[in-house]
C-alpha cells in the first residue's frame, strides 16, 4: 500500500494518477491519497482511497495503518508565501510525516528536496556525483528549507532504525502552473549572466519527477546515503539555452549582480536573495546515477524541458524576479538602462516596483 500527501494537486496528484495505473497492473495493492480538506476529496483521482489530514498535525498517523510506503509531496515551493511561514510549514510537515510514519511502523518514507542542496558554484564539476556533499547553508530561502528537511531525514534514520528514509532531489522543476525564480528568470527581457562565467543548465519536468517517485515507491532504490537525484541527462550550454529561448544574455560583473540583488532582496523588492540567484548563473548539474542504473529514464531531455518552461511562461513577464505587466517591461527595457534593470534592477526599476507596491 502506498500513501501520498498533497494528493489533490501538483506532484502529489500526478503521482497518484500514475499509481492508480500501477494498481490496475497489480504492482500496487492500494493507494491512500492524503489531502487537507474534504472539498479536495471530490476531485481526487478515481481509484485511490481518500484520507483528510493536515500534514502538520499528528492526526496524520490515522491515515497510515497498513501503509508500506509514504511519499510526502505536500510541500510549499512557492515564492508567494513569506519565507518564515514557508520554512515553519515545510519543516513541521516533514517532522510530522516522519514521526507519524514511525508511530505506525511504516517501513519506508520518501521526502522531496532538490539538487540545489549541493550548492551552485562556478567551479562545480559538470555533472557532480549524486552523493556530493550537502553544502548549502540554511539561509532564509527555499534551499534552506530543503537543507533542514534533509537534516530531519538523517536524524530520523538514527532515531527510528526500522524506518527507511529516501530523499529524492529533483533538478529545478519545469512544467504547467509553476511560478519560481527559474520561470521568472526566463520571463525577463534578457538572461542574466555573470561576466567571464558560463552557466550549464539541467532541468526536471514535473511528469518525470512523478514517474521517478512512482519508480522509487514501487521498485525501491535509495541511492548512496539514502538520497537520489532526478533530472534530465546531461546539461545545456548557455549558448544553446539562448538559442532555444530566443533570448540574448546580459553580462554583469559578479560583485555588481550579487550586491545589487542582495540590496533589492533586503528592501523587499525581489523575492530571491543573492544566494538563490547563484543557481541561475552558476552550474548545479547532478548525475542521476541511481535511477539510471535501476533502468529508469526521463521522458524529457533538457531541450524539451526548457521548451516546456518557455511554453508555460508564454505571455508572462518578470523584472528583478517579480511578476509584472507587459507594459512595464516594455517601458523599462526600452532604454539603455533597461537591460540592466531587467537583469539586476536599476534605480528606475526599483522606483517603479516600489510605486507598484505602494498602490
Amino acid at each position: 500500500m502506498v500513501a501520498v500527501t498533497g494528493a489533490a494537486e501538483g506532484i502529489g496528484r500526478l503521482l497518484v494518477e500514475r499509481l492508480v495505473t500501477a494498481v490496475g497492473s497489480g504492482a500496487v495493492s492500494e493507494i491512500v491519497a492524503i489531502g487537507g480538506s474534504e472539498d479536495e476529496a471530490a476531485s481526487a483521482p478515481v481509484g485511490a482511497t481518500w484520507c483528510t489530514a493536515d500534514v502538520r498535525d499528528p492526526q496524520l498517523a490515522a491515515c497510515l495503518p497498513g501503509v508500506d510506503v509514504l511519499v510526502h509531496a505536500d510541500d510549499d515551493r512557492t515564492l508567494q508565501t513569506p519565507p518564515k511561514q514557508r520554512r515553519a510549514d515545510n519543516v513541521r510537515a516533514a517532522q510530522t510525516v516522519l514521526t507519524s510514519a514511525a508511530a505506525q511502523r511504516v517501513p519506508r518514507v520518501v521526502l522531496l528536496t532538490s539538487t540545489m542542496v549541493h550548492g551552485a558554484d562556478p567551479d562545480n564539476p559538470v555533472p557532480m556525483p549524486e552523493d556530493s556533499e550537502v553544502r548549502t547553508e540554511t539561509g532564509p530561502g527555499l534551499v534552506g528549507d530543503w537543507v533542514e528537511i534533509e537534516d530531519l531525514a538523517c536524524r530520523a534514520r538514527r532515531s527510528h532504525p526500522g524506518l527507511s528514509v529516501t530523499v529524492v532531489r529533483p533538478a529545478p522543476l519545469v512544467g504547467p502552473g509553476l511560478d519560481t525564480a527559474l520561470t521568472r528568470h526566463f520571463a525577463a527581457p534578457r538572461l542574466l549572466t555573470v561576466r567571464g562565467r558560463e552557466q550549464r543548465w539541467q532541468f526536471c519536468h514535473v511528469d518525470d519527477l512523478a514517474a521517478a517517485l512512482e519508480h522509487v515507491a514501487v521498485q525501491g532504490g535509495e541511492g548512496k546515503g539514502g538520497a537520489l537525484a532526478v533530472g534530465c541527462d546531461g546539461a545545456l550550454e548557455q549558448a544553446e539555452v539562448e538559442r532555444i529561448a530566443g533570448m540574448r544574455r546580459f553580462d554583469v560583473p559578479a560583485n555588481l549582480v550579487f550586491g545589487a540583488t542582495q540590496r533589492l532582496h533586503s528592501a523587499g523588492i525581489t523575492p530571491a536573495s543573492a544566494a538563490e540567484l547563484k543557481f541561475l548563473v552558476y552550474p548545479c548539474v547532478v548525475d542521476c546515477a541511481t535511477l539510471r542504473e535501476n533502468g529508469w529514464r526521463p521522458a524529457y531531455d533538457n531541450a524539451g524541458a526548457l521548451q516546456a518552461l518557455l511554453d508555460a511562461r508564454s505571455g508572462k513577464s518578470a523584472l528583478v524576479g517579480r511578476n509584472v505587466g507587459r507594459k512595464e517591461v516594455t517601458v523599462t527595457a526600452a532604454s539603455a538602462a533597461g537591460a540592466a534593470a531587467a537583469a539586476i534592477g536599476t534605480a528606475a526599476a526599483v522606483r517603479r516596483l516600489r510605486k507598484r507596491r505602494g498602490n
